[in-house]
């Protein structure tokens, strides 16, 4: 294998201090939710580690996940290219197009092989032998089966990837299939969403640098770290959720107390994802604080589950495996006996003192 420079090595290049580097540790760290004590570890491994290559293909899809990685903010993602990783082949961010592109992908292929990670945004059509997508002047399911022969792990980026999304949808007359149906002998991630939230896409490839492994992985392929609780369980309308105080028309007197968006169909419930936590824009909102529903796009199948604005049914909550409305009919029935309640103890006691009066 050629030999790759490591990141402390490019940070020193650009001038870089050892204090700033293990500031940039530590922002690291806070990132992927780890404690203090990794800090050494992630500076250890930035010190002494090569990068790693990452060939980027693009299938089907319309580019928001890319769109989404470029504006990553922790870390940023011009460090994530130039410093933690060696992105070699991106056609959509790469300068060179073409028969230069694609030399580039053979060379670093050749040269690397087994030690590159690849990545994949969108999914191959395998209709018509593959015919739908078209990559210099090959189907991509080739391209994608001949880049994948030679990677360490495989990263599937966006829903698209990892699902299917729209150009799976009924009644998918491409045959566009996800990226693990066609790969069957590598491990890949799933990193859901459309598209994946920006520090989500630069946390899972932080991870795999610095550890050198995978991260650990739901029953569906996805990282733990960012999809192991619904978006319902951290948003910060829960509470009016739990008190039965939902939004039942869009620009009602609800939504503009910011109650609950359950009742015109947010999908939050049964939604895995880092969107109430990690938000978007550096943090800035997400669907949900913006007045919109989730509408449950990291998800499988998310295209062919009807309406986004349908509302979901049986959802539990309140620790009492209770419907939204069993709970307002419960509330309602909570008040009327205690009014009952209240009614037959001031009886009782008015009975009581004209008993003591006699």
């Amino acid at each position: 294998m050629a030999v790759l420079e490591t990141f402390y090595d490019v940070m020193r290049r650009q001038g870089i201090s050892r204090r700033s580097f293990v500031k940039y540790c530590s922002l690291t760290a806070a990132a992927l939710g780890l404690g203090p004590e990794y800090v050494p570890r992630i500076a250890e491994a930035m010190e002494t580690k090569p990068r790693t290559p990452v060939l980027w293909l693009h299938g089907l899809e319309c580019t928001c996940c890319s769109e989404s990685f470029i504006r990553a903010a922790h870390p940023l993602v011009k460090d994530v290219i130039l410093s933690m990783i060696s992105l070699d082949y991106d056609d959509t961010l790469m300068a060179s197009a073409g028969h230069q592109a694609e030399a580039i992908l053979d060379e670093v292929m050749d040269k690397y092989h087994g030690n590159y990670i690849l990545a994949v945004e969108g999914n191959p059509p395998l209709n018509e032998d593959g015919m739908y997508c078209i990559i210099g002047g090959r189907p991509f399911v080739d391209q994608l089966r001949r880049v994948a022969s030679g990677a360490k792990a495989v990263i599937s980026w966006g829903s698209c990837a990892s699902y299917g999304c729209v150009q799976a949808a009924r009644p998918n007359p491409t045959q566009a299939t996800p990226v693990h149906k066609v790969i069957l002998d590598k491990p890949i991630i799933k990193v859901p969403g459309c598209p994946p939230i920006a520090e989500v896409m630069t946390g899972v490839i932080t991870y795999m640098q610095t550890f050198d492994r995978l991260p650990e992985l739901d029953r569906q392929g996805r990282p733990k770290m960012f999809y192991s609780q619904r978006i319902h369980d951290k948003c910060y309308r829960r509470p009016h959720f739990d008190a039965g105080q939902y939004v039942e028309a869009f620009d009602d007197e609800g939504a503009r107390k910011g109650y609950c968006l359950y009742k015109v169909g947010c999908k939050g419930p049964t939604t895995y994802n880092a969107c109430s936590t990690v938000r978007w824009n550096d943090g800035v909102s997400f669907p949900i604080q913006s007045g919109h529903g989730c509408i449950g796009c990291s998800e499988d199948g998310f295209w062919d589950k009807g309406s986004w604005y349908a509302r979901l049914q049986d959802v539990s909550g309140f620790g009492i495996e209770a419907s939204a409305d069993r709970v307002g009919l419960a509330a309602a029935g909570v008040v009327g006996a205690g009014l009952a309640a209240h009614a037959a103890l001031s009886a009782l006691s008015r009975a009581r003192y004209k008993g003591d009066d006699v």
